[in-house]
């Protein structure tokens, strides 16, 4: 039972899932609510770059937190699209991109590409802006701090150009067409500083034992310094180990493995010279032989990681393979070894106890859905957050709302292996003959032979990923349906093809006009200096 009172939140792990929670329930839950966040200084700090999925802006839009307050202080960068590279047997890359796709007499302007620019123009660059953007390194905003798709819109009006229709991420909620690169370590610290400002209590401990009550709920954790820490909804964030949800709880794991292969990763910190060199606006991911490579552009620095299969090559020789693939770059640099638990808890909310980020689930980190998973968590948290008593019903449809989440995000990534054409190691090999399909996605798989992806026939939960990714990761693996759609034999191109041709002078606009990511980052982080200069020394004056 919850108190009447007051509801004691007690958060077990700090981190980025720990105080990405402290934080938004502190916003959240305004009254009548004490917040507990106990994390360990024992804690081993990787300290990689973390790629973000665009929906992460409306996270800091409900904190009330302004891009130039916290981007500069994380060593954070825009992230406009993915980048694949050597996932295809031609060693073509693709992006992508926070760019939904434009639709011309009622069809995707990707149906029209199969008609009209199969042949002869690569899918993403014929379809979307964003990767000539990617190419030349721009920021997704002007110096003014105007988001680039809202200048499109009042120069590509319908006075401008008749048959323009701008359908962009920014126009849908909870989507926008970029989303973030940065410090996992600093956002947490950064986010901590913001919670506790808003009351959240911060006990540095290490929880050793759990108590449940006879009815099986949690009842208190104790930790080493001989604290008793007594709550009435505890939240898990204490990783892969699931310290409270499995361990204590003894909630079945639901393992992926027969499905996804990669189970291991290698993480490093990059030296980079960004005012040589650039910020790429885009997550690389690499393809090696039994996985692949990530790498994230911060402000200073990036982040690197290999994700591989330890069935079909040793942490050394991956090791090996990770330092070759970066270059003398990383000559010098530590690597992190890091086994992951890829799946989800059968219930991730379990009696009074809830298990946010790792704890409930993970999916490796192919499309960065590690802090989507954490905010999506949260938000579902705060929709069903219980008044004086635990309601099942509730508890019920917040589980069947974070394994949705997580299924659907599993099947979008067994695509990227399985459409891969890629068949030139045992690993890549494996992808196509050893894995296990859901069912429903075997199914799909035969129609996206005949046809591109569409909302009806994608899987139709909410799990973040609409029809036009789906699209770009079938089209760009060289999974490419047969034909296009009988009825576009029926129907006049000169719509289609006007639209190419606005896309393409969008994309010329937008490269020529936008500042490079270093240039407008750099103008953000020296503008808040300045800022911060000025009031120091105005509350020095006062």
């Amino acid at each position: 039972m919850l108190t009447q009172n007051t509801t004691n939140v007690v958060i077990v792990g700090g981190g980025t899932a720990g105080w990405m929670t402290a934080s938004y329930l502190s916003k959240a839950l305004q009254k009548n609510v004490s917040i507990t966040l106990i994390e360990s200084s024992n804690i081993t700090k990787i300290g990689v770059g973390e790629a973000t999925f665009s929906s992460i802006k409306s996270f800091f839009d409900f904190l009330g937190l302004q891009e130039h307050e916290w981007m500069p202080k994380c060593n954070a960068t825009y992230k406009m699209a993915i980048k694949f590279v050597n996932w295809n047997t031609n060693k073509k890359h693709f992006f992508h991109p926070f760019e939904r796709l434009d639709i011309v007499d009622g069809f995707s302007i990707s149906e029209w590409w199969m008609k009209l620019k199969k042949h002869s123009e690569p899918f993403d660059y014929s379809c979307f802006a964003a990767p000539t953007l990617c190419d030349s390194q721009r920021s997704p905003r002007y110096l003014n701090g105007e988001v680039f798709d809202s200048r499109v819109k009042q120069l590509f009006s319908d006075e401008h150009f008749s048959e323009k229709r701008l359908i962009t991420l920014a126009d849908a909620e909870g989507q926008y067409p970029y989303a973030y690169h940065f410090d996992a370590n600093l956002i947490a610290k950064f986010l901590k500083d913001y919670a506790m400002q808003r009351g959240v209590k911060q006990i540095v401990d290490d929880v050793i034992d759990v108590k449940l009550t006879t009815e099986g709920s949690i009842d208190c954790v104790h930790t080493k310094g001989n604290r008793s820490i007594t709550g009435d909804l505890f939240v898990d964030c204490t990783g892969f180990r699931g310290l409270l949800i499995n361990k204590a709880l003894s909630e079945p794991f639901i393992s992926f493995s027969e499905s996804l292969l990669c189970d291991s990763a290698i993480a490093m910190q990059v030296p980079t010279n960004i005012k040589k060199d650039g910020i790429n606006p885009y997550t690389k991911a690499t393809a090696l032989s039994s996985g692949w490579v990530w790498e994230i552009p911060l402000y200073g620095r990036n982040g690197a990681g290999y994700v591989y299969s330890s069935a079909f090559i040793s942490k050394e020789d991956a090791e090996q393979e990770f330092r070759q693939h970066l270059g003398p770059v990383c000559q010098h640099q530590q690597a992190s070894h890091i086994k992951m638990r890829i799946g989800r808890n059968r219930n991730s909310w379990v009696k009074n106890c809830v298990a946010i980020g790792l704890s409930s689930g993970f999916v490796e980190p192919l499309e960065s859905t590690g802090i989507f998973f954490i905010q999506h968590g949260i938000e579902e948290l705060v929709s069903h957050f219980p008044s004086n008593s635990l309601n099942e019903e509730l508890i019920k449809s917040y589980n069947q709302a974070i394994a949705k989440c997580i299924d659907g995000v599993r099947d979008f990534l067994i695509l990227h292996y399985h459409a891969s054409d890629r068949t030139d190691t045992p690993f890549w090999k494996a992808t196509k003959h050893d894995i296990q399909l859901p069912d429903e996605l075997s199914q799909r798989f035969k129609l996206w032979k005949k046809r591109l992806p569409n909302k009806k026939n994608i899987n139709p939960y909410f799990h973040g990923f609409e029809t036009y990714s789906y699209s770009v990761m079938m089209l760009g693996l060289n999974h490419v349906p047969e034909n296009s759609l009988p009825i576009m034999e029926y129907m006049d191109d000169h719509k289609a093809t006007a639209q190419f041709r606005s896309i393409k002078e969008k994309t010329e606009l937008l490269n020529s006009t936008l500042p490079s990511q270093y240039e407008y980052l750099t103008y953000v982080m020296k503008s808040q200096e300045q800022s911060e200069y000025l009031n120091e020394n105005l509350l020095d004056a006062v």
